[in-house]
C-alpha cells in the first residue's frame, strides 16, 4: 500500500510512468494500473471454483445444512461429520480439505456482513428530502435540507 501511494504521488508531481517504473523497480504495466485505480483493486477470480469430485454432492451437503438450522449448535454438522457421512452413505472418494473449504464458504455466504462507517473530523454529510407536516392544522408537504457532522454528532435541519 505504501508503494502504491508513493507511485501515485510521484506521477502526480510530474514523474512519467516510465520514470516511475524505473525509479521504483516495477513494470510500466503495474504503474499504469496504480494510476488508474484510487485504491488497489485486489485479486479478482475470473471463474467459479471447480470441485469435480464434490460438485455432485453439494446438493446433499446443502440439504443437511438446511436441516441443521433448527438444531442446537452442538448438534449441527461439522466438516468432519459431513465428510464421514458422504463417504459412508454416498461413496464419496474426494478428500477432507475440499469438504472443509466448501463448508467454510457456505458459512461465509450465510453470515450477515456490514462495513463500519468512519468519518474524519470536519467531514459532513448533506441530504435533501420531503416530509408531510402539519402547519396551522393543515397537512402540507415540506422540503427540507439536512446536514450532519458525524464526528461530533452535530446536525442542522431546515425545512
Amino acid at each position: 500500500m505504501e508503494l502504491y501511494r508513493k507511485v501515485r504521488i510521484a506521477c502526480r508531481d510530474g514523474m512519467s510512468g516510465r520514470a516511475a517504473s524505473r525509479h521504483f523497480g516495477i513494470s510500466r504495466e503495474s504503474v499504469r494500473k496504480m494510476l488508474s485505480f484510487s485504491v488497489p483493486p485486489g485479486y479478482r477470480r475470473k471463474a467459479e471454483i471447480r470441485r469435480p469430485k464434490l460438485d455432485g454432492f453439494t446438493e446433499i451437503i446443502d440439504q443437511w445444512l438446511r436441516e441443521d438450522i433448527g438444531q442446537h449448535r452442538k448438534q449441527r454438522h461439522t466438516a468432519k461429520r459431513v465428510f464421514d457421512r458422504l463417504r459412508s452413505e454416498h461413496g464419496f472418494v474426494g478428500g477432507y480439505t475440499i469438504v472443509k473449504d466448501y463448508m467454510r464458504e457456505h458459512r461465509r455466504r450465510g453470515r450477515e456482513m456490514f462495513v463500519p462507517l468512519s468519518h474524519d473530523p470536519g467531514h459532513g454529510q448533506a441530504d435533501f428530502g420531503e416530509a408531510l407536516v402539519w402547519i396551522g392544522g393543515v397537512e402540507q408537504k415540506a422540503h427540507y435540507f439536512a446536514f450532519d457532522l458525524p464526528h461530533s454528532d452535530a446536525c442542522y435541519i431546515r425545512a
